[in-house]
């Protein structure tokens, strides 16, 4: 099959000509019909991603159709559309997976960081960790549903009932959360960086209230905020536009230092939380919600063959919505 490899952190990934693989106990072979290009991609290639194996696969927002299943798979079949997210493994019995946190499970294994991912033809997945996917959107639209959708979901969960939400780093995960929100009666403000008038108007064209730089003070003190850019300095002026007992929601694997700033920002209630991974609940909760709404991803196509420069124009900022691989 054909695959972009990422040979070691700090280069670019290269086309390679791997074996289908086969799958084990409990396991689906999935050929690949679209794959998400996720900034946690980037995170992973720059060596800011914990214990990465490599030569890997890249790609965890896929979308495909079983080809075989392994012993000990039930419900699903040669045929079945599925998804297959960021969370690949977990123990099953430690105290997080017991109580609902298998996202905080120490033995946790992730889609394309340690197990091969969707920058293939074909992939491997476990099959429990694998989401039915609705026949009704079609594969490109639906890959970025199963990581930027699914982590904005939890970030927005996290936000509590909060009305007057504020976005940071208008991305991918960003165009999917704001139709959740405004779908659910909640007012948008989009803050962008400086000088970012396309993902502002992109903003507003989605509903958002107001759209402005990420350091400008919104019109109203804001009742959560989600930070998806990955801008440790975000923080703090997160805070600042937020209401006493409000909320700011790191939404980030990785983000860079938060600078030191003062307490009376904090003081008043407030509170800094983060999202970690996803859970199955989130996936089978999200995926129901999605269609209902209808949340419709803003996507650009690109061929396999040409995976780093969809990554590089991520980097640069330069792709409004999702950008999507098409083995």
């Amino acid at each position: 099959m054909r695959a972009m490899l990422l040979e070691r952190t700090g280069g670019p990934l290269v086309a390679a000509t791997l074996d289908v693989p086969r799958p084990g106990t409990a396991q689906v072979l999935v050929r690949v019909e679209a794959c998400g290009v996720c900034r946690t991609d980037l995170h992973l290639m720059d060596g800011e991603l914990p214990d990465p194996r490599t030569p890997i696969v890249p790609g965890h927002e896929i979308v495909g159709r079983v080809v075989k299943c392994g012993p000990g798979v039930a419900g699903l079949a040669p045929g079945r559309r599925v998804g297959i997210p960021w969370l690949g493994h977990t123990c099953g019995h430690c105290g997080f997976c017991l109580h609902g946190q298998e996202n905080l499970c120490d033995e946790a294994r992730f889609t394309g960081c340690h197990i091969h991912g969707g920058y293939a033809e074909f992939t491997v997945a476990d099959a429990r960790y694998c989401f039915p996917i609705d026949e009704s959107i079609d594969a490109a639209h639906a890959a970025p549903l199963l990581c930027a959708g699914l982590i904005g979901y939890r970030a927005l969960v996290m936000a509590g009932e909060a009305e007057r939400l504020g976005i940071y780093g208008f991305g991918a995960a960003a165009h999917i959360v704001t139709q959740i929100a405004l779908w659910q009666g909640r007012s948008v403000l989009a803050f962008t960086r400086s000088g970012d008038t396309a993902s502002q108007v992109f903003a507003r064209s989605l509903g958002a209230q107001w759209a402005g730089d990420s350091q400008q003070a919104p019109p109203e003190p804001l009742d959560a905020a989600l930070i998806f850019a990955p801008v440790g300095a975000l923080v703090p002026a997160a805070l600042r536009a937020l209401r006493k007992g409000g909320i700011v929601v790191c939404a980030g694997i990785h983000m860079s230092e938060i600078p030191a700033f003062p307490y009376d920002i904090l003081w008043g209630e407030r509170q800094i939380r983060s999202v970690a991974n996803l859970t199955r609940r989130d996936g089978e909760e999200f995926l129901a919600l999605a269609p209902r709404i209808p949340v419709r991803t803003e996507i650009e196509r690109f061929a396999l063959a040409d995976a780093n420069l969809a990554l590089d124009r991520l980097r640069r900022g330069d792709i409004q919505g999702a950008a999507v691989l098409i083995p």
